[in-house]
């Protein structure tokens, strides 16, 4: 991960780092060529397979409009000479490399507007020939508002914008934070808005997003009072992170009423439902996947259903299986949750993480999500009154790295037991 710039207090940075994300060991780099002065609020995006161009920013006297080429394995910069027509110098925007073309979007510009326009940046490949050249594109639909310090992720034929800071309008010098959703159709060049069936997350600029599989992280940001170290994720309505909630949510139901029972009598509950349908429906449209509205599974087993953690409790302990059955799994249940209790983590065999990290969700699951309703796209990471679990997410325990073992035993011994 290469890192150029950005501020310390009112000091304009130029130094230029590489983290190693095998060893995790950060180097400042000394690099060559046309070297780029310093700025902040620059945007980049890597292309091929060892190429980063960067372009604009703010170096505390005017914006910029200027495009560098950064060459990863010579660590050699170039200026690239642009001909035409050329977007106004800004800061703030976002730079997203989609096939052979560079998008930029936005940002504030010089004399301080903020910018809603779309650029697109050819003869970047050098394999094309093409002379480098921009072209404005005006594209059909219900585009963004002007923003900056928003963010656009690339996800199969989409491009997800959230957030960002714009103002009030012509007449208006307030300032206003976003947290829409807008989708760039990469196949039909149109815009959409993205509706979500939940409450978003607070508006906010300055975030930041990544696309991980089907999944979109969102992290940070400020609002102009407050700056925020929330996470969440947006996602289907299928993705196991929603899986979990909704299973759960329907394992609190009364026992004596079936699920079609319980919508005929309540007319709201059904509307609700209707309406989170409608909006997952469309998330999935947007996002270009089908999504299945059959009952979810149970991702979190529960404990008299998981074999393997049940095998493994009658193995370490002096608990006898009965024909009644229940009663002795819970014996053998309780005396495998006080071995893990009481357990060294180094010497943890790795035949016990695949059960030890199905209850430590399950257990997270029994805390906190018993006596919640279905979540929808919107999943913040954070759970009532505590830091947030960082395993629960994880679906195979082999994603496991050797020092996550401890942390992962660290919080399970701080989860209250059921009762």
């Amino acid at each position: 991960m290469f890192v150029f710039g950005g501020r310390l207090g009112s000091k304009r940075m130029g130094d230029f780092w590489v983290l190693d994300t095998d060893i995790w060991q950060w180097s400042e780099l000394t690099s060559f060529g046309d070297l780029p002065s310093p700025r902040d609020f620059a945007a980049a995006s890597s292309f091929g397979n060892r190429k980063i161009v960067m372009y604009g920013g703010w170096d505390g006297k005017k914006w910029l409009s200027d495009v560098y080429v950064l060459d990863t394995m010579s660590l050699e910069w170039t200026e690239l000479s642009v001909s035409g027509s050329l977007p106004p110098p800004r800061c703030g925007h976002t730079a997203t490399m989609l096939e052979k073309r560079l998008l930029v979007y936005g940002g504030r510009g010089g004399g301080g507007p903020i910018l809603g326009d779309l650029w697109a940046l050819k003869g970047l490949i050098e394999e094309e020939n093409e002379s480098p050249g921009w072209t404005q594109l005006k594209l059909p639909g219900q585009g963004p508002s002007p923003r900056c310090g928003h963010t656009i992720t690339s996800s199969g034929h989409y491009l997800l914008l959230f957030g960002g800071h714009g103002t009030g309008g012509w007449l208006s010098r307030y300032d206003v934070y976003h947290n829409d959703c807008i989708v760039l159709d990469r196949v039909t060049a149109q815009w959409k808005r993205l509706p979500t069936g939940n409450e978003a997350p607070s508006a906010r600029a300055y975030h930041s997003m990544n696309c991980i599989g089907s999944r979109h992280l969102l992290f940070g940001g400020f609002d102009g009072k407050s700056t925020f170290g929330d996470l969440w994720w947006l996602v289907t309505e299928e993705d196991p992170i929603v899986k979990r909630l909704f299973s759960t949510s329907s394992n609190d139901l009364p026992q004596n009423k079936d699920s079609t029972s319980l919508n005929k009598d309540s007319n709201s509950a059904h509307e609700d439902s209707h309406g989170r349908h409608n909006a997952v429906v469309e998330l999935g449209k947007s996002l270009g996947i089908t999504i299945s509205f059959s009952s979810p599974g149970l991702p979190v087993v529960d404990e008299m259903d998981d074999k393997e953690f049940l095998n493994l409790a009658y193995s370490l302990s002096e608990v006898k299986p009965s024909i009644s059955g229940r009663a002795t799994h819970i014996q053998a249940i309780e005396a495998l949750r006080n071995h893990w209790r009481n357990s060294n983590p180094r010497l943890i065999p790795l035949k016990e993480l695949g059960p030890l990290l199905r209850d430590y969700q399950r257990l997270i699951t029994h805390n906190y999500f018993a006596n919640d309703g279905p979540r929808s796209e919107f999943i913040s990471t954070s759970l009532p009154g505590k830091d947030a679990y960082q395993f629960y997410h994880i679906n195979d325990f082999r994603q496991l790295r050797m020092d996550d073992i401890p942390k992962l035993l660290t919080e399970y011994k701080q989860l209250r037991l059921p009762d």
